[in-house]
């Protein structure tokens, strides 16, 4: 994947999780997390399917864990 569809996609996942103001910290924090994650792991694999979808997970499990702290706060 070149650097400009990476781009692309890292915007359109911006313009996307910007439609979430209803939902909750948690939410918010797994679906940024999983969004950044995803990016990550495609960069790091070189654009692997398994890496971009384990990148998404382990970024939403972390983002998930990062909003909960912030409702405790």
């Amino acid at each position: 994947m070149s650097i400009s569809k990476k781009m692309l996609a890292s915007l359109l996942l911006v313009a996307l999780l910007s439609g979430c103001a209803g939902m909750s910290s948690r939410q918010k924090g797994a679906a940024v997390g999983a969004a950044v994650g995803g990016v990550a792991g495609a960069v790091m694999t070189g654009g692997s399917a398994l890496g971009t979808v384990g990148g998404g997970a382990i970024g939403g499990a972390i983002g998930y864990g990062v909003g909960d702290m912030m409702n405790k706060k």
